[in-house]
């Protein structure tokens, strides 16, 4: 077998940039899914100091909220 050359050595830096802005895109939207359930997670404990509650049902409620959002989000996002 003999080594094939590209036909056009530009198409293989092309998929390189699609490959580069994929990884990116994926990046920036974990960052976000974590950005939303963190800062739910922190508001919903934050009322729970507040009101100094024995069980922190407003943190668990609020990090299901994030979960969800920060889901439809992602989806949201991901399907442009």
């Amino acid at each position: 077998m003999e080594n094939q050359k590209p036909e056009n050595p530009h198409n293989d830096l092309k998929d390189e940039k699609k490959a580069l802005t994929s990884y990116v895109k994926f990046t920036g939207v974990a960052f976000q899914m974590m950005a939303i359930i963190g800062l739910s997670a922190f508001i919903g404990f934050q009322i729970d100091k507040y009101y100094q509650h024995q069980v922190q049902w407003v943190t668990a409620l609020a990090c299901v909220i994030g979960v969800v959002a920060s889901i439809y989000q992602t989806i949201r996002q991901l399907k442009d």
